[in-house]
């Protein structure tokens, strides 16, 4: 059954009237999740995601990241800084060592675009 035939309001001229349409996104969510996507979107970053958060802990260096995903440590933390600062990865520095995890606000976003 078609949205206009499940209002079963017709309109002066016989036939059924649709719904008004609403938005479900403001256009601050929709903004958001745009750039949310556009930081995501990449594949090294999509990897290093996933390799953070199927982690033992949920967290992850960059040495770490490195090996796993045979690329040079610039390139990691290059892809870690753009995320940092797009609010999706936190920074946690301990000692000489530098652990990222997932902001867990962003991952439950991340996840509802997969839904």
């Amino acid at each position: 059954m078609s949205p206009s035939a499940a209002s079963g309001i017709p309109s002066p001229d016989g036939t059924p009237l649709r719904p008004a349409l609403r938005a479900t996104l403001s256009r601050e969510q929709a903004e958001d999740t745009a750039a949310l996507l556009r930081v995501v979107s990449d594949p090294t970053r999509l990897q290093i995601l996933s390799l953070v958060h199927h982690s033992e802990d949920g967290r992850a260096r960059v040495a770490d990241l490195t090996r796993a995903l045979g690329l040079r440590q610039p390139t990691v933390s290059h892809h870690l800084k753009v995320m940092n600062e797009a609010g999706i990865v936190s920074r946690d520095p301990v000692g000489r060592e530098v652990w990222y995890a997932i902001v867990p606000e962003r991952l439950d976003a991340v996840a509802d675009l997969l839904r």
